[in-house]
């Protein structure tokens, strides 16, 4: 089955304010969450299949959250968080469940009922061709 993912997140990556084990986290819990955004997983749970200590993922998570890229909405009674992806950042079965998706998380945001994404202003994307021109210090 195909899958959307949303580009408001996976086109701007690049300019994330996050180190890039934090972007390589944010792809496992894309691929670990359900259309939508929810993430079925517990934060142990997490830590046991990405074979990394809870505290490694608490540290992975933070930036993320800073972000509102991955919300915590509630404790889930289990001893743990509960997480979930923001709709902007979420995978979705079918571009028209994105585009619902989208404006109702739009409608929300205005009304102030829901956080935005707090991702830096766009400025200039990377170069389209060519090799960047790299060096090291």
């Amino acid at each position: 089955m195909a899958e959307v993912l949303s580009p408001l997140v996976s086109d701007r990556i690049w300019a994330m304010p996050v180190s890039g084990a934090v972007v390589k986290f944010l792809t496992y819990l894309v691929f670990r969450s359900e259309f939508g955004g929810n993430l079925p997983i517990r934060q142990k749970d997490m830590a046991k299949e990405y074979k990394i200590t809870p505290q490694a993922v608490s540290l992975l998570m933070a930036p993320l959250c800073d972000l509102n890229i991955v919300l915590r909405p509630s404790s889930d009674g289990r001893g743990g968080n509960s997480y979930r992806l923001h709709p902007f950042a979420a995978k979705y079965e079918t571009p028209e469940d994105m585009e619902a998706a989208f404006r109702h998380t739009v409608q929300a945001i205005k009304a102030g009922d829901f956080p935005n994404l707090r991702l830096p202003a766009y400025v200039s994307a990377p170069p389209a061709e060519g090799r960047p021109n790299l060096q090291i210090a």
